[in-house]
């Protein structure tokens, strides 16, 4: 099977973030394709292939990028349930949020993200935030999600 780019989901709420995140991802030269959502319960309805709205294809890979504060499902309980499902459980996720609160920091990981950025306020350091995880999205393989693992 050929490798194929790695679309990113991004979760977040804020217009301005996300616009950030996909500005500074384009300009270090990630040209993978992005699906945002605005809150959590869009995202794992994608997932999960549940409801009218679009869903996620079939030995696609995806990697989320995932916001903590959300409405109608927080971050926390997404990660939650995409780590409790055998299907989506090995597909990676990078929680990208403003929240540095060490307990929450140890409950992601603990529910098995794969890594935790905090956005900082700074525009300058969050730019710079942004560059490295470009960077790092364009060199990560990521597996297929694949119905019948």
């Amino acid at each position: 099977m050929e490798n194929q780019p790695v679309t990113i989901l991004l979760a977040e709420d804020d217009d301005g973030h996300a616009e950030l995140v996909r500005g500074h991802l384009i300009d270090v030269g990630v040209s993978n394709p992005v699906i945002r959502f605005t809150n959590g319960e869009d995202a794992w309805n994608f997932l999960a292939r549940i409801g009218e709205l679009p869903h996620r294809e079939e030995s696609k890979a995806y990697l989320l990028l995932l916001d903590i504060r959300m409405p109608k499902m927080d971050g926390v309980e997404l990660l939650r349930r995409i780590k409790d499902d055998a299907t989506l459980q090995t597909m990676p996720v990078i929680m990208l949020t403003t929240t540095n609160d060490p307990r929450e920091i140890k409950e992601c990981y603990s529910l098995g993200c794969n890594s935790y950025v905090s956005k900082p306020v700074n525009h300058r350091n969050f730019a710079e935030v942004l560059r490295q995880l470009g960077l790092f999205i364009m060199i990560i393989h990521v597996a297929p999600i694949e119905e019948n693992q």
